[in-house]
């Protein structure tokens, strides 16, 4: 299947007329489906987590991992981009998610050769967002739009809108590049993949004046994107000085994580031993000097039934600890009419010194297969294939844990599992909760010993960017961590490895561009670029007449 020069109309002739312009071809299929997969190679490369797990830091493909694809979507029709979007999307997923293959063989209990389907399925569905940022490219050219402005907003929109199961950012590629993410104060991820996309759409215009089209170079492509790369080093810059003194300012609160490392099936076989295991490792940390010790997820394995679950947490776990604790549990709210309609929920909760039980907060955004099975509502046998699936219910509250310090009560924001990893749901809590101090309680065990853990932590540090407040992470394998509010990791742990870390953060307050304002001047751009796919340039800005 091919594609000639009489199959899409010309579009970029009104960008630079030459009488030297060659004539205006897209690239055939084979050529052009390999720089596809090229680039879907690339953004995998560039990911900050796969880096780190492998030990070479490969950000800064970043600024070049999209060029490929775009000098293919070049001149396509809207058919061809979006699966050429599909094809980079689905390759970048299916190398950086291989760990999916693990997970499912161990909570679905499904033959490898069908979870392997299942993985490319996945993997093909979300590269569905890289194919409708090539949809919305296309046709935004078919009706006349600046190739700038279409790509731009085509790949604000798709990183915006498109559902994904396990999300991600291109913006999480210059995590180790720290200077570059710090503008998602201001807007967010998808700002700082904004100038990492006028980057390498400035590098692809390059390549096609000088090589593809031999052409003159229209200077204001890469001066606008050299301009923006520079401001926001600057800024990145001038804010991480700026973070800093105000940390320095802000209240100390020497913290501690325990990393308890219990197999996914052990913490539900011994809870006894998981519980001890937290405890002994609490008792030394506090002899060390902490004022708050943070557990794992569900670190408390045994469930509890919501009516009489203050004074059991209180009597079994917390009473003799002395310490203020933020642990995980599972609350039950049983139906003693129906038992098969009883209602989990994985929940933070806090204690004070005393051992008392001050505060709550249950998962809002639940895993697919760990902890629900997506349809096993409407049709219940899929229990019955899936018996290893959860069966939690989302919580509503935002509400913060409360933490009693010499100073007061300050408010501490649980995220549970991959909430740390959702801005606009953080943004939320933070905007509801005030909080002065984020903490991720997670257990990424399931993933096995892979990139996983490294990427989930790569995904988190933009939470503490975009609200400058410090985040702890506290996971049962790994990786554990003190991330400061310009997203450096401070310290971590290991992965699969029993471990305590120790540290200081800062109580932190105050506000951000970004919590005040969200997602909106993305959506702006969104609806534009949605007008830009049907709407005709002529219709909207209408030539002056003579």
């Amino acid at each position: 299947m091919t594609s000639g020069p009489s199959s899409t109309p010309a579009l970029d002739a009104t960008d630079m007329p030459s009488s030297r312009l060659l004539p205006e071809r897209p690239f055939r299929a084979p050529a052009a489906y390999v720089a596809a997969f090229v680039s879907g190679l690339l953004y995998w490369l560039a990911f900050a987590g796969r880096s780190t797990y492998l030990g070479r830091d490969l950000g800064l493909l970043t600024f070049v991992a999209f060029v490929p694809l775009l000098l293919a979507l070049r001149h396509q029709t809207p058919k061809r981009a979006t699966w050429l979007g599909v094809l980079c999307g689905a390759t970048m997923n299916f190398a950086g998610f291989s760990w999916l293959l693990e997970m499912l063989r161990t909570f679905s209990g499904f033959p490898t050769p069908l979870c392997l389907v299942f993985v490319a399925i996945i993997s093909t569905y979300q590269g569905g967002r890289l194919g409708l940022m090539g949809w919305l490219y296309a046709r935004a050219r078919q009706r006349g739009w600046w190739q700038e402005f279409a790509i731009i907003g085509a790949f604000a929109a798709s990183e915006l809108v498109f559902p994904l199961l396990f999300p991600w950012y291109y913006a999480a590629t210059v995590t180790k590049l720290g200077v570059l993410a710090q503008i998602a104060d201001l807007g967010g991820p998808i700002v700082v993949g904004i100038v990492l996309m006028a980057v390498n759409l400035a590098l692809s215009e390059v390549v096609v004046a000088r090589w593809i089209e031999k052409r003159p170079l229209r200077r204001s492509v890469p001066a606008s994107a050299a301009a923006a790369l520079a401001l926001t080093i600057a800024y990145g810059a001038v804010r991480m000085s700026q973070v800093d003194a105000l940390a320095e300012a802000s209240e100390p609160l020497r913290i501690g994580v325990v990393q308890g490392n219990m197999g996914l099936f052990e913490k539900r076989e011994d809870s006894a031993k998981g519980l001890r295991r937290h405890k002994q490792l609490t008792a030394e940390l506090k002899a060390e000097g902490a004022e708050l010790v943070v557990w794992s997820e569900s670190s408390v394995t045994f469930g509890v039934s919501e009516d009489m679950y203050k004074p059991f947490l209180r009597d079994n776990v917390a009473a003799r600890l002395g310490i203020p604790v933020i642990f995980g549990g599972v609350i039950i709210r049983e139906n003693p009419q129906d038992p098969r309609l009883e209602r989990l929920f994985n929940t933070a909760l806090s204690s004070n010194a005393k051992g008392e039980i001050t505060g709550r907060y249950d998962k809002q955004y639940l895993l697919a297969f760990g902890e629900y099975l997506p349809f096993g509502d409407m049709f219940p046998i899929l229990h019955q294939w899936s018996p290893n699936s959860g069966r939690f219910s989302s919580g509503s509250s935002l509400e913060p844990l409360p933490l009693e310090t010499k100073t007061g009560t300050h408010n501490v924001s649980p995220l549970v599992c991959y909430e740390d990893i959702l801005p606009s749901f953080a943004n939320r809590v933070a905007a509801h909760a005030r909080p002065e101090l984020f903490v991720n309680m997670t257990n990424d065990a399931w993933f096995g010993d892979t990139a996983e853990p490294w990427e989930h932590l790569a995904l988190s540090t933009f939470r503490a960017i975009e609200h400058r407040r410090f985040l702890v992470r506290s996971t049962n394998s790994g990786v554990s961590a003190i991330v400061d509010p310009n997203g450096r990791v401070v310290s971590h742990t290991g992965t699969f490895q029993v471990a305590k870390l120790a540290g200081t953060v800062r109580l932190m307050k105050g506000g951000t561009v970004y919590e005040a304002l969200g997602d909106v001047p993305v959506i702006a751009l969104t609806l534009l670029t949605l007008l830009a796919a049907f709407v005709r340039k002529e219709k909207v800005f209408k030539p002056k007449a003579a």
